[in-house]
């Protein structure tokens, strides 16, 4: 008896132990998997893996970088898609960079009594944060959910606001949620990377040559000089244009340049220097019409800089698009009561390149505009970024625009010339406009100025040439002030000029290929609702009986196992019996 209750105890015992070890293994397992994290990424498009130039970033952080995520609570449907992807996209990082990462999710307003929360929300907005007001459908009936739907990045002394939602046209919310997460792991990658340069770089905007600097550049300027090291430049007045400017912006001229004008800007592309060309060739302004005409005569306005644009590879044409794909525009009814009417002359450019600068992006607005044509020039790559719609056309100088497009926009079959270019990217060794004709008075001027005349790159450069009117200028309201670019008073939506500003930019002056996280593409899945519903009881059964039939098929074999290793036992003891 004493032996047997002997036995009890020590099996006790040892079930005891053997319950204590796996405690402690879940545990280890536990604790070491919030230290590592890996997967499998078996996603079509790579969703969950970061780009190589991501990866290179993080690893190289010398700084530990602060993310305070704004996304917490009780959140509609969409928002928590966009919380978890957020968490995914984070912790990613954090498997590469380590401790260098630290993120943390919070409600700002958790806890906070309503002038506490109207105080946060001015702090925050100082900061670029702004609130974000959502209905939400409740047991007891509609309400209104506040949030901030971004990220605070503090990082190399610096900080530095994050969007985390996209305002894409045409798209239901959910498909705005998924569209947003495929620009996560740019958004954060971009702005790390943005924080961790010690110096600014340095863009020098052209004047001097009829470039807007009127209340409608406001956004573009306060925009670039939040980021960037801006500077103004009086072409006419600068004896040349110093390479310490990572890129210079041409935006919107009027006046003709002159050969010297010219010859600064040759010279400082073959220095390496990188140019935004934001160029109409037209001479077409909606005040004409404002003023109580019903047609204008449009013609060229002669810059002079048709025979520079063409050594480069490119050439931008003297006439006027026409899109079917386009924004309206107000008139006036005979009871005095404004009507939108769609308006040919303002295209409505949808990005569908590959290219890192337009991928994901959307809709872009744009003015009266030119085709450009992309030239073959030695060594030097073109690349289309944007283009008009299938439905488009051109006319060429002198163009009447008239109202009359509004009663009679002509059919449809004659908008034959579809996809032209209006934004193109060049890339290669640039050979100088003024290669083996240089002025012998310019040859001095350049010699006082020890240096030397360039005939050709060294390196490879790059320059982005769009055509698009009044692409990078903001509306204005007497009322509010100067709007968001991007922002069409009309009709209230929000184009991507803004986005299409920063990342030409950003390409231009950033080599690190960080913008190739543009490039992934989340894809929405959706069911097949009439299938899902003839296949309803199979999947159904499916889902019910296979876990059910593998456990039994686990439960069998572990039996019959057991069973045998006892068998197996049972005849030894016999035989040494």
């Amino acid at each position: 008896m004493a032996t047997k209750k002997q036995g009890k105890n020590n099996k006790r015992k040892q079930a005891i132990i053997r319950l204590v070890i796996m405690a402690l293994i879940l545990i280890c397992v536990n604790i070491l998997a919030s230290y590592f994290h890996a997967g499998l990424d078996l996603t079509k498009e790579n969703r969950f893996t970061l780009s190589g130039s991501t990866k290179k970033m993080l690893r190289n952080m010398q700084e530990v970088a602060v993310i305070d995520v704004y996304l917490k609570g009780k959140l509609p449907a969409d928002l928590q898609r966009i919380q978890e992807s957020v968490r995914e996209e984070l912790a990613s990082f954090k498997d590469v960079a380590g401790n260098k990462i630290i993120y943390r999710f919070s409600d700002p307003f958790e806890g906070k009594n309503e002038n506490e929360q109207k105080q946060i929300a001015r702090d925050l907005q100082m900061k670029g944060i702004e609130l974000m007001s959502l209905p939400s459908k409740e047991e007891e009936g509609y309400s209104v959910k506040v949030c901030f739907p971004y990220a605070l990045l503090q990082y190399n002394g610096r900080e530095m606001p994050i969007s985390l939602l996209e305002n894409a046209q045409g798209k239901s919310r959910s498909e705005q949620a998924t569209y947003a997460s495929a620009l996560l792991e740019y958004k954060f990658a971009s702005a790390i990377n943005l924080l961790s340069k010690p110096i600014k770089p340095s863009i020098g905007y052209l004047y001097g040559n009829g470039e807007d600097l009127s209340i409608h550049s406001v956004d573009m300027l306060a925009t670039l000089n939040a980021n960037y090291k801006l500077d103004s430049l009086n072409l006419s007045r600068l004896i040349h244009i110093s390479n310490a400017y990572d890129v210079i912006i041409i935006n919107q001229p009027t006046v003709p340049f002159t050969e010297p004008d010219k010859l600064k800007i040759d010279q400082y592309i073959m220095r390496g220097g990188h140019v935004l060309w934001a160029v109409n060739t037209m001479n077409a302004s909606m005040d004409s019409l404002s003023r109580g005409l019903q047609k204008f005569l449009a013609v060229e306005n002669g810059l002079n800089l048709d025979d520079q644009l063409f050594k480069y590879g490119a050439r931008i044409n003297a006439d006027l698009i026409e899109d079917k794909q386009c924004v309206p525009i107000p008139v006036m009814t005979t009871a005095g009561k404004p009507n939108l009417y769609d308006w040919v002359y303002f295209p409505r450019i949808n990005p569908t390149g590959d290219h890192p600068i337009v991928r994901n992006m959307d809709f872009i607005i744009g003015g009266f505009t030119n085709s450009i044509d992309t030239i073959t020039a030695g060594g030097i790559k073109s690349t289309v970024l944007l283009q008009t719609s299938k439905y488009s056309r051109t006319s060429s100088s002198p163009v009447t625009v008239s109202f009359t497009k509004i009663n009679y926009p002509g059919r449809i079959e004659n908008f034959n010339k579809p996809y032209r270019p209006v934004a193109v990217l060049l890339e290669g060794k640039f050979q100088s406009l003024y290669k083996n004709r240089l002025a012998r008075s310019y040859l001095y001027t350049l010699d006082s100025l020890h240096e030397p005349f360039k005939p050709a790159c060294d390196t490879q450069g790059s320059m982005i040439i769009t055509s698009i009117g009044n692409v990078f200028q903001n509306d204005f309201s007497t009322k509010e002030g100067p709007m968001q670019l991007g922002y069409y008073k009309y009709t209230g939506d929000h184009f991507a000029n803004k986005d299409f500003l920063l990342n030409c930019i950003e390409y231009l002056t950033d080599h690190t290929g960080i913008l190739e996280a543009r490039s992934k593409d989340v894809k929405m899945r959706l069911l097949d609702k009439g299938r899902a519903i003839e296949e309803k009881t199979q999947w159904q059964w499916i889902n019910i009986a296979v876990p059910i039939a593998i456990v039994l098929v686990f439960a069998s074999c572990y039996f019959f196992f057991r069973k045998r290793r006892y068998e197996v036992k049972t005849i030894k003891t016999a035989k040494n019996v």
